[in-house]
């Protein structure tokens, strides 16, 4: 859609693709939430009713075009309403992390001079309020769960349903006013402003126009062909732009129903009752889920255990070949079909992934491994190569070209190109207006021309066009011997395995690599358990000497898989550490989105790091950790180092 077509059509902003959505299809589901294990549901119209009762009411405590209103709490449908009620105002919805402290919340509150604060419960309220002296700017509060906050004081406190009330009161006298903000929103206007995870420094506000949402929207629903019959489950942050295109920007173009679930912890639950038909996940999600199957199965018994390996093994030879419509022979087309009837089938209905019929990942990259997985089991799991800065979508990839090793082709409307140093540029109607009050930064990320550095190295196969992306810029180099070190290739490897859940490795410069591994708790638990081993916490279990010889066993392991990539295979991990604490984004480790922070991790463990390289054999550290109430603390802990066995080019002959 050009932007004259939009204009004729009225499709220039959400809440236009609302209006039509109502106008045109107004009794179809829109959103459903579980609450109280009942699922509610709204039609469009009855959304469209919602939103506007909404808007009507902040427009009455005073909210102007060009305001931004921040947005904190679960997936909910009425936190997606007061975006969408935001946009009406002319104002401007800025969706944090609800996980955030306090003082995260106080940078981004201050730096987008938030005048609103929409929150769902008493959490929030009091994490804003800690802050609010920091806020200059700030002056009402609508919070939605009114559990707990009777007391409080109510002068820039206001209740969400009363909200909605006070604005359904003044409908004939505000109305007109909604109308003329509505009618002056064109492609151009900012839509939403999302903030970077700040992998590398403080969060940059990321501001998106309605042009970039309504046309990434258009054309990747198009891609998939997304339907209005389809669902989804909204359970991602919403801070997270993909959420945002998938939440807001499709479900409003395409008109499919967003679900909701309860809480975090019945996610699993209600996956499986809705049973969506478009699925997306980032790579440790799909790691758990994993990790669930293979302790399930640990739990069966042993006909079971054979049974699921068999149809498994021939699920990997086969699956991916049928699913992509290949040639495989009736005998086992015959055997998958039994698969399906005896594994494939109850382990996607455990799943919940019985009516997938587009599902993706992204966020970071997921380890071959457990991507061919999903694919063996009939899921048609694909990989999306994006930024927030993209609005999503850089690559995808199309049915019948899905591979696990690349990225995909340019999506829609998108252009690729390599610089000489290997970095991904690209350029696309999704393309950022601009870090907000950062002309900086807006100029070093995109060129006069219209081109992103994606801070990405990677390269484009000349007979496919697939993208190959080998690992962040800033991380991929060189070891002193001059093989080339891309650390996430070798962390994905690893983390195949349920017993680990997280792997940082280092070898930038040096002659060899190293690691750190967190166990899964989950996973490594249920076998301590079934095998009658006691233990008093993580870092007792995490140098239990069982699991470091079943850790060394995998690094082993991935150590020969590595080595037979030419390009990669100087990778291998020599020595590792198994570490006494999970990294946490409340520790400053990873980000909210659980990406890795290196610089900060190698800064924090250096001692750690030290003891890898130097040959000490053990290392007494102490860390210091944030609980869950903010209050700092510290641990002191001796690791083992270990010594891990590589392959090299002489014994791969060997082998081969």
């Amino acid at each position: 859609m050009t932007a004259e077509m939009a204009n004729q059509t009225g499709m220039t902003s959400i809440p236009a693709l609302l209006l039509r959505n109502a106008s045109q299809f107004g009794s179809a589901p829109a959103y459903r939430e579980k609450e109280f294990g009942i699922w509610q549901s709204w039609t469009w119209s009855e959304t469209l009713e919602e939103t506007e009762a909404l808007a009507l009411g902040m427009l009455d405590l005073g909210l102007a075009p060009g305001d931004h209103v921040a947005i904190i709490g679960r997936n909910r449908p009425y936190l997606y309403w007061s975006m969408i009620a935001a946009e009406m105002c002319g104002a401007i919805p800025v969706p944090l992390y609800q996980d955030a402290v306090a003082e995260e919340m106080a940078y981004v509150l201050d730096h987008c001079g938030a005048r609103f604060v929409v929150v769902g419960d008493q959490e929030q309220v009091d994490k804003v309020i800690e802050v609010q002296a920091q806020l200059p700017e700030f002056e009402q509060m609508i919070y939605l769960d009114p559990r707990g906050l009777r007391k409080y004081d109510h002068s820039k406190l206001h209740q969400y349903s009363h909200v909605q009330d006070a604005g359904r009161a003044k409908r004939d006298e505000l109305m007109g006013t909604i109308k003329e903000r509505i009618a002056a929103l064109d492609y151009d206007s900012t839509c939403v402003m999302l903030y970077t995870s700040g992998t590398t420094g403080k969060p940059k506000g990321v501001v998106l126009s309605n042009r970039n949402v309504i046309e990434t929207s258009k054309s990747s629903s198009e891609f998939d062909d997304l339907r209005r019959s389809d669902e989804i489950l909204a359970y991602l942050p919403m801070a997270w732009v993909g959420d945002f295109i998938f939440s807001v920007g499709q479900a409003l173009w395409t008109g499919f129903c967003t679900n909701c679930p309860e809480s975090a912890d019945t996610m699993h639950v209600d996956l499986r009752e809705i049973g969506p038909t478009y699925y997306f996940a980032p790579p440790r999600v799909f790691e758990m889920q994993l990790t669930q199957v293979m302790i399930r199965m640990e739990d069966a018994g042993r006909f079971k255990q054979w049974l699921f390996h068999r149809f498994m093994d021939h699920a990997r030879k086969v699956g991916p070949a049928i699913l992509d419509g290949l040639p495989v022979s009736a005998m086992d087309r015959l055997k998958y079909r039994l698969g399906e009837l005896m594994i494939y089938g109850p382990l996607k209905n455990t799943l919940g992934f019985s009516n997938v019929r587009v599902g993706y990942t992204a966020g970071e990259a997921i380890g071959p491994e457990i991507f061919d997985f999903y694919r063996s089991l009939g899921i048609n799991l694909k990989q999306l190569y994006g930024q927030t800065e993209a609005t999503v979508f850089i690559t995808a990839q199309p049915d019948g070209e899905v591979r696990s090793d690349t990225v995909g082709v340019a999506s829609p409307g998108v252009e690729l190109k390599i610089a000489e140093n290997g970095e991904v540029f690209y350029r696309s109607p999704g393309v950022f207006v601009e870090y907000y009050k950062n002309p900086e930064s807006t100029a070093g990320t995109k060129d006069a021309d219209g081109w992103v550095a994606t801070g990405d190295a990677g390269f484009i196969e000349k007979d496919s066009g697939h993208l190959r992306i080998i690992d962040r810029a800033k991380d991929v180099g060189q070891m002193a011997s001059g093989a080339l070190f891309a650390p996430k290739y070798v962390e994905n490897k690893l983390k195949f395995y349920p017993n680990i859940l997280e792997a940082v490795v280092f070898g930038n410069g040096k002659d060899e690599c190293t690691a750190f591994i967190n166990i899964d708790l989950t996973a490594v638990g249920n076998w301590a358990e079934r095998n009658n081993i006691g233990y008093g916490s993580y870092q007792e279990l995490a140098q239990h000497p069982q699991v470091l010889e079943t850790i060394q066993g995998h690094v082993e392991e991935v150590n020969r898989s590595v080595a037979e990539d030419e390009m990669l295979s100087g990778c291998q991990v020599h020595r590792f550490v198994v570490l006494h604490k999970e990294l946490d984004a409340d520790d400053g480790e990873l980000t909210r989105t659980r990406k890795v922070r290196r610089r900060i991790i190698e800064e924090k463990y250096a001692d750690i790091i030290a003891a890898l390289y130097d040959g000490s054999s053990e290392i007494s550290t102490t860390t210091e950790v944030t609980y869950e109430d903010g209050r700092k603390g510290s641990i002191s802990a001796t690791l083992e180092v270990r010594s891990a066995s590589v392959t090299s080019a002489t014994q791969k002959m060997a082998a081969e």
